[in-house]
């Protein structure tokens, strides 16, 4: 007791509480301990800590389940079970999440991306960077259509490697190239990151959408701003073959047959919640089935190929809904301990400017990139950044028709800021996808080198993003306007 009056002096127990869940999380993240485990672990520890042991009268046990004479209330169990299972499988937004995972996944096994490789080698291979334009611009094709940041990476690395280490580009630039492009995915919708924000702010997934086009569009086209200077100044890192084909209509009409199909296949989707036409949900589905034609067409389509993406569907969003279900258990007792307003309060007084408040928000996540994961990231701190947001009351023009458009520009920016964490070490899963598929000869040293200027120019998209909001609410607005 004398310890804890000790620390009071500093910190209230109930803020020690939260920071100690907070570093146990983490520590137990940094030994290797799954983040489903350590979410559930760090719970069920601290409400023993919390409530058995420093104060049984207040026990959040007894709150959710009762004695009786005949025992425990099981009714009260099952509706709080069902706060924790059953309100993430009955939510309309999160079907769309294994739907646009399936349609990402059955896209890999289309072929679309191979054909489009061929032929844009051909059209811009006369061109210094050539092969690395031809990987960025299907990195946001793929982008735009898939949405899967893992499958990105690997099939571009498979496909641009090779070609690249033959053509005696620089290992940084080859690596970074891909490793970029292939994040833009959780950035450009449809985007699995986005429909899990959508949930988590309460806001339409629709607006998310289309307020994250233009941000997404703009990294893109300073991606392939940065790899046409870079080969000007730095001709070597890029040479030109000598033996390249030489441009002819065929080369186009072949660029134009690959193209075609994914971006029908992103009118399909993107253009039908644009125009009304269906809601994020049912465009899934329709972006799934149009996925199952172009591999059906492409004759890349048998049992095996479909029984391997429905396997891998249900891993993938198996493993999403198992961090939905721990992280709600882990914000139930962080709440019980005053976590949202001790976290809220905090913030808010770090900065007297609200700006400034959201650039140390920011801030904060990007650090937090480089620990964990975009999934815990987005289901434990977006919901407690929410009513920090909210608070703050910042002028964001909507136009007078988007619902909320200060949290759909906070939402952009934290996305913006999340694909980061692709790219940043030791947790930067796109840095592993892509050493996974890499030939000896490339090191991991080579990777970190090549994503510097790639992260530098993704906070100069954030930097942009920030100071013209704009550019996440003009298009929504646009939509709902008509």
């Amino acid at each position: 007791m004398e310890i804890l009056s000790f620390l009071g002096n500093f910190m209230d127990l109930n803020q020690w509480m939260v920071l100690m869940m907070f570093i146990t999380f983490i520590g137990m993240l940094f030994v290797g301990i799954p983040v489903v485990y350590s979410l559930v672990g760090v719970s069920l520890v601290f409400i023993v800590i919390g409530e058995v042991i420093l104060d049984p009268s207040r026990s959040l046990i007894n709150q959710y389940i009762e004695f009786s004479k005949t025992g425990i209330n099981y009714q009260k169990l099952a509706v709080n079970g069902g706060r924790f299972f059953g309100g993430i499988i009955k939510n309309p937004v999160l079907v769309a999440l294994p739907i646009f995972i399936f349609m990402g996944l059955m896209l890999d096994q289309s072929g679309v991306a191979q054909r489009m490789m061929k032929s844009m080698q051909v059209l811009f291979g006369a061109l210094r960077g050539g092969l690395a334009l031809s990987v960025m611009l299907i990195g946001i094709i793929l982008a735009a259509s898939t949405g899967v940041v893992g499958a990105s990476v690997v099939l571009l690395g498979v496909m641009g490697i090779p070609a690249m280490m033959a053509q005696n580009y620089a290992k940084p630039i080859a690596t970074g190239t891909i490793a970029a492009s292939g994040t833009l995915g959780i950035l450009i919708p449809p985007s699995i990151m986005l429909v899990i924000m959508s949930d988590q702010l309460a806001i339409s997934l629709g607006d998310l959408f289309m307020g994250a086009l233009f941000p997404g569009l703009l990294l893109g086209v300073l991606y392939i701003v940065f790899i046409i200077v870079y080969g000007i100044i730095s001709p070597k890192s890029m040479p030109v073959p000598d033996d390249h084909e030489p441009i002819t209509f065929k080369a186009f009409y072949d660029v134009l047959k690959s193209v075609v199909p994914p971006m029908g296949l992103i009118l399909l989707v993107l253009g039908s919640i644009f125009f009304g036409l269906a809601t994020p949900t049912e465009a899934s589905g329709l972006g799934a089935l149009g996925a199952t034609f172009l591999a059906f067409a492409a004759r890349n389509l048998n049992f095996k190929v479909f029984n391997n993406v429905m396997r891998q569907t249900l891993n993938t969003a198996g493993y999403i809904v198992g961090i939905f279900i721990a992280a709600n258990f882990f914000a139930l007792v962080l709440r019980r301990y005053g976590g949202d307003e001790i976290i809220e309060n905090m913030v808010l007084g770090s900065f007297e400017n609200p700006y400034m408040v959201v650039a140390f928000i920011l801030f904060i996540i990007f650090l937090l990139g480089f620990l964990l994961d975009w999934i815990e990231i987005t289901l434990i701190i977006m919901p407690l950044m929410l009513p920090v947001v909210l608070a703050l009351n910042i002028p964001v023009e909507g136009f007078g028709v988007v619902e909320n458009p200060s949290i759909i520009w906070f939402a952009i920016l934290v996305a913006v800021t999340l694909q980061t964490s692709f790219l940043t070490p030791p947790v930067g899963f796109a840095l592993f996808y892509l050493k996974g598929v890499c030939p000896p000869g490339v090191t991991l040293f080579d990777i970190y080198k090549g994503i510097i200027p790639f992260v530098l120019l993704q906070m100069l998209g954030l930097l942009i993003v920030f100071f013209f909001p704009q550019l996440t609410t003009w298009l929504p607005a646009i939509a709902y306007g008509n």
